[in-house]
């Protein structure tokens, strides 16, 4: 068992520094590097690269966050001033992941650089960045799964449970899974298959985008606090779509080598 000791790292008067902006940067920054390291191993351009990713990371935040409220419209259409109090939570990956594939395409095409190349060199980083920003539920106590007594169950305060889930104390822990699952896929990314692939331009994306999906649609069925389309849970149903996306990619690419 185990709780959240708050969503505010440090205090200094009216001045409040929070757990979840602090995991956002570590990952981002984390990721950075790493991309940077790899672009300079492939004999890419690292400016470049470092350009593409600060215009890439501030879409996908705009992105992440459009794709949140557009789906929670009935709350932020009466108070449009939470829309860009983003340190309360509420960033979407999908979202994020689609803003930050569009900057990703147009600023490659900009600068000349290959797009399934730079791609490549971007996913490692992205997955170990996911699997720190994860962290920035646990502080906000938001994105956990249904209640549980399981030795790791996750302790919620009642201000964060859902109204008809008050009686219960402790929840699935969600965001580890997928932290746990994307820690992972850096893994597999990083040590596995990165230079493996290194002569199949674009795979390694597409790994990337097959195997995290798999993990982000087991976890996704055990939160409580899923977007909706319709009866289906949005973060699934884009799930299925990337894994059939990118196992067909693989099976073209392989077909055509």
């Amino acid at each position: 068992m185990f709780a959240s000791p708050g969503a505010i790292a440090i205090q200094i008067g009216s001045l409040a520094v929070r757990w979840y902006g602090l995991m956002i940067a570590t990952g981002v920054m984390l990721g950075t590097t790493l991309a940077h390291r790899e672009a300079i191993r492939r004999g890419q351009d690292p400016d470049k690269l470092l350009n593409l990713i600060v215009v890439s990371v501030l879409t996908a935040l705009v992105g992440a966050r459009a794709y949140y409220v557009l789906f929670n419209w009935d709350y932020y259409g009466v108070q449009p001033a939470k829309i860009v109090a983003i340190w309360e939570g509420g960033l979407a990956i999908h979202g994020g992941l689609l803003a930050g594939a569009v900057a990703t395409i147009l600023y490659c095409r900009w600068a000349e650089l290959s797009v399934p190349v730079t791609t490549d060199i971007m996913a490692p980083g992205v997955a170990i960045g996911q699997a720190i920003g994860r962290w920035g539920n646990f502080f906000n106590q938001e994105a956990f799964g249904v209640p549980t007594d399981l030795p790791w169950r996750l302790y919620i305060d009642p201000y964060h449970r859902p109204p008809h889930l008050k009686s219960f104390d402790y929840f699935h822990p969600t965001f580890l899974y997928e932290s746990l699952w994307n820690f992972l896929v850096f893994g597999v990314l990083w040590f596995g298959l990165r230079k493996r692939l290194q002569g199949r331009p674009g795979a390694l994306t597409l790994c990337y985008l097959g195997l995290y999906s798999v993990g982000r649609f087991f976890v996704e069925g055990l939160r409580i606090d899923s977007l909706m389309l319709g009866n289906l849970r949005a973060a699934q149903v884009v799930s299925l779509v990337l894994i059939v996306a990118a196992g067909a990619g693989l099976a073209l690419m392989r077909r055509a080598r």
